[in-house]
């Protein structure tokens, strides 16, 4: 019988080292050619080019069949950029766990990966404005034989439920005390995927969008996914992610975003992503609530 652990553990290796072959590579996604993408907001706007570190996680920010960068986040981050001088974004895979430390390091200029704003990553980092609120829910075979639907059920069932690395699912599934060899945090979406639909874990714990996408854009799974929960006390919110002392870039990012909302530009470019008006976070959810 497969050991599922060490399974996990030998993909996670795999996909660690292919994620750093590529973490220093980048995918244009403008027209190439002239001045280099910038790792600072200053530079990109006298290039009007700039460098984002994103996840490769759909629907947030992931290469289509083409390998040109696109999803929720980077269709939002062109249309707050445009307006600030920038037009084109050049992408840098990384690994999600790796996220922070890839801004902080000036890898990138920002982070464009649909990330949720917790008080941890508030320490080393600054987020922009709250852009979408979302649930989360899990990824099973089609029935949910395991009646796997909230956090609290992993325990007792007996399964393994997968996780993207760093993901806030890892910290919700903690919080229930789901034991750790219970979760199966991968560095990739593609693996987390294959590993449900093969039966090597009963399913995955993902963001409500994240899985819902999967389902419709990977027919024939034999997937379906459960209702959304709320694991915490309030929504989850997330946004566009800077170095500390980047104020200037937050400030002026803050201030284009907001104008998407208060236009309904926002939702138009989100719908084809799966976001709707639902996602939308109210004026109350702030960063500093949730950095706290």
């Amino acid at each position: 019988m497969t050991n599922i652990g060490t399974a996990g553990r030998r993909w996670r290796r795999l996909a660690a080292a292919a994620l750093a072959a590529v973490a220093l590579a980048t995918t244009g996604c403008g027209t190439g050619g002239g001045a280099a993408a910038a790792v600072t907001y200053d530079e990109a706007k006298t290039s009007g080019k700039i460098k984002a570190g994103f996840a490769n996680e759909a629907p947030w920010a992931f290469l289509d069949k083409d390998g040109s960068l696109t999803g929720y986040a980077p269709d939002v981050a062109r249309a707050v950029l445009k307006n600030l001088g920038i037009d084109e974004i050049e992408g840098v895979v990384t690994d999600f766990d790796g996220l922070i430390d890839g801004v902080r390091a000036n890898h990138y200029a920002f982070v464009a990966a649909g990330m949720s704003i917790k008080p941890k990553r508030c320490e080393t980092s600054d987020f922009a404005d709250p852009d979408f609120q979302v649930g989360s829910a899990f990824l099973v075979p089609r029935g949910n034989p395991k009646n796997i639907e909230k956090f609290t059920d992993i325990t007792g069932s007996g399964v393994q439920i997968a996780t993207l690395g760093g993901a806030v699912e890892n910290g919700f599934a903690e919080q229930a005390g789901v034991p750790s060899d219970r979760i199966e945090p991968m560095a990739k979406q593609d693996d987390i995927l294959r590993a449900v639909r093969n039966g090597d874990v009963y399913g995955a714990a993902l963001l409500d969008v994240t899985a819902q996408w999967l389902v419709k854009n990977n027919p024939g799974t034999g997937l379906e996914v459960t209702p959304t929960i709320q694991a915490s006390d309030k929504p989850e919110v997330g946004t566009f992610n800077f170095r500390k002392g980047d104020n200037r870039f937050r400030d002026d990012f803050n201030r284009e975003l907001r104008k998407l909302h208060e236009s309904g530009e926002w939702l138009r470019i989100v719908e084809k992503y799966g976001l709707t008006e639902a996602n939308e976070p109210t004026p109350a959810m702030t960063t500093e609530q949730y950095c706290r």
